[in-house]
């Protein structure tokens, strides 16, 4: 699928670089508010930098996921996702 993610970069705390298989790149950024439920391991700074590509999504341990078309979409409208 040309949504499958195939690099990610942390860049600063919360904020990652993606790149998809089609060659569209963008940001995702989680505000802090995001950061609840499965997410909330994601404001340590050391396991947000664990960010990895497993299948075509970014993900993180503990099954920790994001929805790679979502992602996809709102990268391809402006340049950026951000997850509030």
């Amino acid at each position: 699928m040309h949504w499958n993610v195939v690099s990610v970069q942390p860049l600063s705390p919360l904020e990652l670089a993606v790149r998809f298989q089609d060659g569209t790149e963008g940001k995702v950024r989680f505000e802090p508010s995001h950061l609840s439920g499965v997410f909330e391991a994601l404001k340590a700074p050391d396991f947000f930098r664990q960010a990895r590509v497993e299948d075509g999504a970014v993900t993180w341990p503990g099954e920790i996921d994001l929805a790679p078309d979502a992602m996809y979409r709102e990268i391809k409208r402006s340049g950026e996702w951000v997850l509030r």
